[in-house]
């Protein structure tokens, strides 16, 4: 009796050593929660749903998208911060609630640099300074004389206080000493609108966002943020070809979970948005639309978080920015 109690004891300590490992290989058993802290129909939840049947396919369980939007991302990524780290919440967001808001919104339920487990930066894209096609402004140094003969006159359209679209404006009137009038509107979409009718005088937009219009002579663009030239506007100049340094940025989309993942689900999570990403179909999908697929590790995305972190607060400081306005 008591070698078979010996023998029992010891195979409930080998159970209980080896449980650990076991559960992390066995994940998933069932659904992942995918939280995107914006409305359906945007960019980001575009790419949730891209990488959600693939991510399926690859670790054979559901992924379903819950928006969760509020508070320019602030609600989803705090619920993602109070979720358990056991690899069925997974957040997809711009960089607005890992690098913007913390800057503009007091007391937002999270700590951006700690209270995530960063896993990949999946797209990136740049920003377009656009004109209306019947704008007289025909260069980058257009839109920068007349600004310094009409200053605080141009009207700048944005997608939202703190947006990316905001923030990257800012910057290009710091780094060129002008003003403009900032004019935030409810989303992308309405800014686009106005722009087309000639309400506002130019933007910072989303390259995927504004590439029908300027392909249909609606709008002119007069230069692109990244560090070279966009495929798909292959004559547009970069700001920097303008003339115009420091004004390389980037809108972006990344996927992270809450913090204290299990290292083998880390892993695991990591390949199979690699796999996604790396699917040509997808791949092709973004591309069209001027996305970079990007598909970074987590100690890169770290890295770039950090520096972006940083990048944005300096700007919001020197431009005086709260979420309230200018």
């Amino acid at each position: 009796m008591k070698i078979r109690n010996l023998l029992a004891l010891s195979a409930a300590a080998l159970t209980l050593a080896v449980a650990p490992g076991a559960g992390a290989q066995q994940w998933p058993t069932r659904t992942v929660t995918v939280v995107v802290p914006f409305p359906p129909g945007g960019s980001t939840d575009t790419l949730a749903r891209s990488l959600t049947p693939k991510l399926q396919e690859t670790l054979g369980q559901p992924f379903v998208v819950d928006n969760k939007p509020g508070a320019t991302g602030t609600i989803g990524a705090g619920i993602v911060k109070r979720a358990a780290p056991d690899g069925y919440t997974l957040f997809v967001s711009s960089l607005g609630p890992f690098v913007i808001a913390p800057h503009l919104i007091r007391n937002v339920p999270y700590d951006a640099l700690n209270d995530f487990d960063l896993l990949t930066v999946a797209v990136q894209a740049p920003n377009v300074l656009v004109v209306p096609a019947g704008s007289p402004h025909k260069t980058v140094a257009d839109v920068i004389a007349w600004q310094k003969a009409h200053p605080g006159e141009l009207s700048f359209a944005s997608s939202g206080n703190g947006s990316s679209d905001h923030l990257t404006t800012a910057l290009f009137w710091q780094r060129t000493g002008t003003s403009g009038v900032h004019v935030p509107y409810k989303g992308g979409a309405p800014a686009i609108q106005d722009l087309l009718g000639g309400q506002v005088g130019a933007s910072f937009q989303n390259i995927n966002a504004i590439v029908p219009h300027v392909q249909a002579g609606k709008l002119r663009a007069l230069a692109v943020t990244s560090k070279e030239r966009a495929a798909v506007l292959p004559d547009v100049p970069t700001l920097a070809e303008a003339g115009v340094d420091g004004v390389d940025v980037y809108s972006w989309q990344a996927v992270a979970a809450p913090k204290g993942l299990p290292t083998d689900v880390k892993r695991r999570l990591h390949e199979a948005l690699m796999t996604a990403l790396q699917d040509p179909e997808i791949e092709k999908r973004f591309v069209s639309v001027g996305f970079e697929v990007v598909g970074n590790t987590p100690e890169e995305f770290a890295e770039f978080q950090k520096r972006e972190y940083e990048r944005w607060k300096s700007v919001i400081e020197a431009g005086k920015i709260s979420i309230e306005g200018p």
